[in-house]
């Protein structure tokens, strides 16, 4: 009653003639009668005059206001009035601008007049100009196609509505969401997609890292638990092509192999192709791993900050404009401050049975060490969208390692020392230019750059003596790429790629002198043609396409066709037909297993088409997929054979180390994966058969089991997820890899030299390991996110076996059985804040 009788108070002052701000008289009448007006703040600075009665219509109270004031009211539909000065009403040009799809007005459209003024609409949707001679309008927004009009001959007192159209981006359909995981799905072109920020969690992971991620995916796993290691289907690790940002990556991992290099709070999308890749993806005979950070809508500003047990990292997104952002993102380990109990695990498994650890082992008196290690990693991307078709992309990316060691001991007065330094690195940037001629035909040119070294230095004070090995990379590649859009069914794409890589190898040691340097340049050309057919009414998506590689040093053409086949049985039942030919001019080798201190051994090297031969990859693959009642079930068998590997590029330990000689390998394999979701939980099963053997025709024994044979493998999940907190649980088991043993019965034990048996003739024991993961997230009144996280490797600290090789110890002049073990109970920490 009291706020009743002052509301009336009120009411009746304003009837008996007091004068008010006409500011407030118009507020006044849009609470009323649920209008808006628009107008000019200068056009009303000032002005008082008595308002009309409240009891007035909504057009009684326009024309009261017309007489008392020099302004001009135009109603649209009792929802928006415009106000004008009458003295300048011939002068302005006004405007609506609403989306085509929805009617809805579309606020802080970019509204630029003759290319020098420039406004942005209401939450109206309107915007108003004072005329000129000329006048052309450029109407843009963010996920619209930006439109030009020609407002010269406008009338001010009927504003033009302008609609928008919707920009449409092509997206994958998708198969089947949350396979493995929340954030992991699965495309209709066979691609398994990883989205880090909608990732849930798998056991043993508490952030998105991608390497690690995909080794949960059947056929896909790692043999020495290195993400620079990582083998699918039976391949190397150099046989497998990844691009961050269209940058090809030639070093994979921090830590010699223990930690992607790649940010796993950075992407937006990471696509994993086993088979059946995109013909505009070349030099790979294995997977094809694309990481993008470009993300799919607009997003706001935000920052965030983390930190583990190994290392810490930032990373913000700024947007400059409504058209250009900029992203940073930097980590670095936390190793150079304190040695966490995580460090240590790491340590022990990367250097054990390496000449950094073989030199405490042989010496036992006064031994002492000091080693620092430590690595970083930065990328940067800067956006600009140009008017409205066009929109320009620089991505830049840096890694390095480093590890630095100095070892001393004195035996018999002899006092021996080491001075050891190792760094790996890698740089890389792309700049992307990207025009949308119409809606149906889109061209994007990118040149790219991926510069790598691998350098160790070794100081020995007994003879003073320095040995310095280095690997250097240095690939530059252009790509255009045209897409047209047909029609609803049917795309075409097409383009032109160059790539320019060369590769240094050098070697040099004092006393004795010795120097070594041999660089070698490959330069290749690509044409490619793809066409697409995607019926979603009769389930047919079928996707064709070939590259014609040509490489200029060997004069030789390399056709390389891909296919791409789903096919919807039913609503329930997927067939799946994967297919392609691929091609590689580079690949990793190990000249000796002591090179690079026994750390990072592999160094790369290019075709010469001869003794190392240009490797080539047929694959293809058939596949059954059924989703029904949250129940996911995939089976999929394949048969994939490569051609041109070299001995020295398989890692070889055994009678075939100091071999050289070219052949092929042949897998052929089973994978199976069987997923229940139940409300909050999420259980799946697979796995994976593998029939994998070399063929050496000008080798003794011509077939052997390939090195990276995994005959068997399960894995198995649980994953609970309820609102903000999440747990995993889960167990992975494989028969062992092949290793070859000595022939005792032909070995002289008193004077050993080391007699094999058949290569690869038996296998290691069963590995198996048990994974637990676990995160909180929470959220404060402000908007600040914080989220915690806990994982824990090899649960029960099984010792399992990953590597045995044989040599003669030169202390016992003995056989001595070398052993190399994965990691021991690992556990890793982590705290996350952004906003």
């Amino acid at each position: 009653m009291f706020f009743t009788f002052f509301y009336v108070l009120s009411i009746f002052a304003q009837d008996k003639g007091k004068a008010m701000p006409f500011s407030k008289i118009i507020h006044d009448i849009e609470q009323q009668h649920q209008v808006s007006f628009n107008y000019l703040q200068e056009d009303i600075a000032g002005l008082e005059l008595i308002p009309p009665k409240r009891s007035f219509s909504l057009d009684q109270k326009l024309r009261y206001l017309t007489q008392k004031t020099n302004l001009s009211f135009e109603n649209l539909g009792n929802q928006f009035i415009n106000i004008y000065k009458n003295k300048d009403e011939s002068q302005t040009i006004c405007g609506y601008v609403f989306s085509s799809a929805d009617k809805k007005p579309i606020e802080d459209a970019n509204i630029v007049l003759n290319n020098k003024i420039q406004i942005t609409t209401d939450f109206n949707g309107y915007f108003e100009f004072k005329k000129e001679t000329k006048n052309i309008l450029f109407i843009s927004h963010v996920g619209f196609v930006t439109k030009k009009i020609t407002a010269g001959s406008q009338d001010s007192k009927n504003c033009t509505q302008i609609l928008l159209e919707p920009e449409v981006t092509e997206l994958k359909e998708i198969k089947a969401n949350a396979i493995l995981a929340s954030g992991i799905s699965k495309n209709t072109d066979g691609a398994f997609e990883i989205k880090p920020k909608k990732f849930g969690i798998l056991p043993g992971l508490i952030e998105p890292d991608a390497l690690q991620a995909m080794q949960q995916i059947p056929g896909v796993n790692s043999i020495d638990e290195s993400v620079s290691s990582i083998n699918v289907r039976g391949g190397t690790h150099d046989q497998n092509l990844f691009l961050w940002n269209g940058i090809r990556m030639y070093q994979t991992g921090h830590f010699f192999g223990l930690i992607s290099v790649f940010n796993p709070n950075l992407a937006h999308t990471i696509s994993i192709y086993k088979n059946g890749s995109s013909a505009f993806f070349g030099e790979s005979v294995s997977s094809v791993v694309d990481i993008s950070s470009n993300p799919e809508t607009v997003e706001k500003n935000n920052f965030s900050a983390g930190i583990n047990m190994i290392n810490a990292d930032i990373y913000t997104k700024y947007n400059l404009s409504k058209k250009s952002f900029i992203e940073i993102s930097a980590r670095k380990s936390i190793t150079d401050f304190v040695e966490t109990p995580t460090y240590k695990e790491y340590f022990n498994k990367v250097f054990q049975n390496t000449t950094i650890t073989d030199f405490s082992q042989n010496q036992n008196v006064d031994y002492k060490s000091d080693k620092k290690f430590g690595f970083y990693d930065a990328t940067l991307k800067y956006a600009l969208k140009i008017g409205s078709k066009d929109q320009i992309i620089l991505d830049l990316i840096t890694i390095k390692d480093n590890l630095e060691v100095f070892q001393s001991a004195t035996v018999y007065d002899i006092k021996k020392s080491e001075n050891n330094i190792l760094r790996q690195q890698n740089y890389g940037g792309n700049l992307t230019w990207k025009r949308n001629w119409n809606n149906h035909n889109t061209t994007k040119v990118n040149v790219s750059n991926s510069s790598y070294e691998l350098l160790a230095n070794q100081t020995t004070a007994i003879g003073n003596q320095v040995v310095i090995q280095e690997n250097t990379v240095n690939s530059n590649g252009i790509n255009i790429e045209n897409f047209h859009n047909i029609n609803s069914r049917f795309s075409l794409r097409n383009g032109y790629q160059f790539n320019e890589i060369g590769i240094t190898n050098l070697e040099q040691v004092t006393n004795p002198d010795f120097y070594r340097k041999v660089k070698d340049v490959l330069k290749t050309h690509a044409l490619i043609f793809e066409g697409k057919y995607n019926d979603t009414l009769n389930r047919i998506y079928f996707k064709a396409g070939t590259r014609l590689n040509y490489i200029e040093k060997f004069k030789k053409y390399i056709l390389e066709p891909r296919l791409q086949l789903d096919y919807g049985i039913n609503k329930n039942l997927n067939l799946e037909l994967l297919g392609e030919l691929k091609s590689q001019n580079s690949q990793q080798i190990i000249d000796l297993q002591k090179d690079y201190f026994g750390i990072e051994k592999r160094r790369w090297i290019v075709s010469n088409n001869t003794s190392i031969p240009i490797q080539r990859s047929r694959q293809i693959s058939l596949s059954l997929f059924y989703k029904k009642n949250d129940w996911l079930l995939d089976i999929e068998n394949f048969y994939k054979k490569v051609n041109g590997i070299t001995t020295s590029s398989q890692g070889f330990q055994n009678q075939l180390e100091f071999i050289r000689t070219t052949g092929d390998y042949e897998v052929l394999g089973t994978e199976i994966l069987v997923q229940k979701k139940m409300n909050h939980f999420l259980t799946w099963l697979s796995y994976t058969y593998n029939n994998n053997n070399y063929h050496f025709s000008n080798y003794e024994f011509s077939s052997f089991p390939n090195n990276f044979e995994l005959t068997h493998t399960f894995s198995w999940a649980v994953i609970y997820e309820k609102r903000n907190f999440k747990i995993a649980l889960g167990t992975k088991w494989s028969s062992g890899r092949p290793k070859t043993s000595p022939d005792l019965s032909r070995i002289d034990l008193s004077d050993p030299v080391l007699v094999y048996n058949e290569p690869n003739n038996t296998n290691l024991h069963i590995f198996s390991q048990v994974n637990l993961s676990s995160t909180y997230k929470w959220e404060t009144a402000n908007g600040i996110q914080y989220k915690l996280g806990i994982s824990i490797l090899n649960i029960l600290n099984r010792k399992n076996e990953i590597s045995e090789y044989y040599r003669i110890s030169s202390l016992t002049n003995s056989i001595e059985e070398v052993e190399t073990f994965s990691l021991q109970r690992t556990p890793n920490l982590s705290f996350r804040i952004s906003f």
